[in-house]
Parts: C-alpha cells; structure tokens; sequence
C-alpha cells in the first residue's frame, strides 16, 4: 500500500515502533491476504461507503501488535500519526470509527478467515523453504480470563475454566500449538477451555506429514491415545521426579539424561512464539468473550508471530 502523506516530518527519528512497523510492512503478504479476504468484504451499495480491505487489515493487525481494543484502536488512529500512515490513511481523511473495526474483526470470524490467514502465511513460508514437514513439537499455556462477576450479564464465561498448573490454579483458556522443529514456526492452533489436558489436543496438533513429535512430560501417553498415527514417533520427555533419580554415575543412566537434554534442546523451539505473542506483544490475556472468538484471534497472531520470527530471512538479511 502506498503509504499516506499527512504533511509532517515523521521520519527523523527511527523509534523502535516505527522500525517495527516498517519491517512488518516488508514481510506480510499484503496483496494476498487482501484478496483473500476481499470477496467477504462489504461492496458499499448502502450506506457509507466502505474502507479499503487493506486499511482495515493494517488497523486489525496493529491491534493485535500494540493490544489495542476496538475504542483504543480508533483513539489511536487519531492521535498517532505513525498508525495513521502505517493504514494508509491522510490526515484529513475519515477515520474507522470502533463499530467499523468491530464489523471487519467479525467478517474475519464469520468466514473463518483468521485461520486461513495463517495458513497462507504457512503455504508462503513453505515456498521459501522456511517451514518443513519432518517433525512437529507441542506444547499449550494457559491464557487468563476475568473471574470476575462484575459485568453486564453479571457472570464468568461459561466456555473458560480453570486450571492447576503446580500448586496455582488459574482460570481461562489454552492454547495449543504445534510447531516445526526445525524452524519453530506454528502450524497449528488449537484453543480449548484452560480444564483440557494437554494430552487430549497431542494428536490434533500434528499436520500428517511429520514422522517424529515431540512434547513435555504432560504428553505421557499421546502414543497410545484413540487419535494416535501409526506413522509418527513420540519422543516424550521424562517426568522431572523421575529424572532427578537418575544416577549419571551410571553409563546408561548418563546416557538416559544427555537423551532428556537433547529432547528438552528440541522442545525449546515450542516457547519461541509463545514468547513473542506474550512478552512482545502483551497477550496475557483473553480480549472476548467464548472460545470461538479468542482462538481466531490466536491464529492471527500466531500467523504473524511467524512473519516476525521469519523476518531476517523473508528480508534476506543476517540473524
């Protein structure tokens, strides 16, 4: 999209968001995303004309990079020149309003599209050789949700529930991905009440092509579950009490424990894109209310986790 004009100096200093921005820019498939997603899009027969696909896909996904609300997203598009630009929209031009970004984020639900945006994400990724189909590792976190009664139908979500995790217990929801073991990209998500057990998703999460899997000691026992594929091997980590057991004074012992350690090396992978939606872009919590809505909102930002891991290679620079 050619970016807007609005008349001010914007590019005198290089902020952290601006280089963000700008990267981002470069690795999103723009124009096909928006033909993906432009024959669901409202013609404007009626009523006001319509925004352009692409502004409001900008606008959704700088909600979900800056964890913005419907209302903040707007008060931001007013007030930051950089958002401003970023959507393609001049400085003396309409602004979507909140119901407006409201209306395209449910376009995206209706039709399923936040899905298929990763999945296009995924195919371009395969193309460029990015993301391979020989192993997959799994793993889930919880995403928190408000307990709390103190709201207009004056009770929690019945789709969220709790869920111990040591000797905490939380309440919300999971989400559950498999990742490529060699890239550590997302393929799949998943998203469940926060009470499902990891192992119940373990067989979900594999896309069919992988031979070896791999996941934490909560998947004791994926192997042998209805859903398990023949064709794939679990490589499943040992539980922490055992492993403390061992004696590495003992070859096969030692042997048991440097297998755990390359395991675990494997593993890692998985807590890559958990951190970037987390840590970077500050999704800790759940934004909607039921399961539907916050897991489309989950592949959204895991497609773009994976254009943002991506980005040194998709821009042909050095790591």
């Amino acid at each position: 999209m050619q970016q807007a004009d609005l008349g001010l100096n914007l590019t005198t200093k290089r902020t952290r968001k601006r280089e963000f921005l700008s990267e981002m820019e470069q690795v999103v498939p723009w124009a096909a995303l928006v033909a993906l997603i432009a024959p669901y899009a409202p013609e404007g027969k009626r009523g006001r004309p319509p925004f352009a696909v692409e502004t409001m896909l900008r606008i959704h996904f700088m909600q979900q990079w800056f964890t913005l609300s419907d209302p903040a997203m707007e008060e931001a598009l007013h007030d930051v020149p950089m958002f401003r630009e970023f959507a393609g929209l001049n400085w003396d031009t309409a602004v979507p309003d909140e119901t407006t970004i409201l209306r395209f984020r449910r376009l995206l639900e209706e039709h399923k599209l936040a899905e298929q945006i990763l999945a296009l994400v995924n195919e371009l990724l395969g193309a460029k050789g990015l993301l391979l189909r020989v192993g997959t590792v799994v793993d889930a976190t919880l995403i928190a949700a408000p307990s709390s009664t103190k709201n207009a139908s004056g009770q929690r979500d019945p789709q969220m529930k709790q869920s111990r995790k040591g000797k905490q217990w939380y309440f919300g929801m999971k989400a559950h991905i498999g990742v490529d073991a060699d890239s550590g990209l997302v393929h799949t998500v998943r998203g469940t009440a926060g009470s499902v057990n990891d192992v119940v998703e373990a067989n979900t999460l594999l896309h069919g092509q992988e031979t070896e899997a791999w996941g934490d000691a909560g998947y004791q026992g994926a192997d042998k579950r209805p859903d398990a594929k023949s064709t794939v091997r679990w490589n499943i980590s040992m539980r922490p009490g055992r492993r403390k057991q061992l004696d590495k004074t003992k070859p096969l012992d030692d042997l048991t424990d440097q297998l755990e350690r390359l395991k675990a090396s494997i593993r890692a992978k998985v807590e890559h894109p958990f951190r970037v939606i987390k840590r970077q872009w500050g999704h800790v919590k759940v934004r909607y209310r039921g399961l539907a809505k916050n897991t489309a909102q989950l592949h959204t930002l895991f497609a773009l986790s994976n254009l943002w891991m991506a980005r040194r290679s998709l821009l042909g620079t050095k790591a």
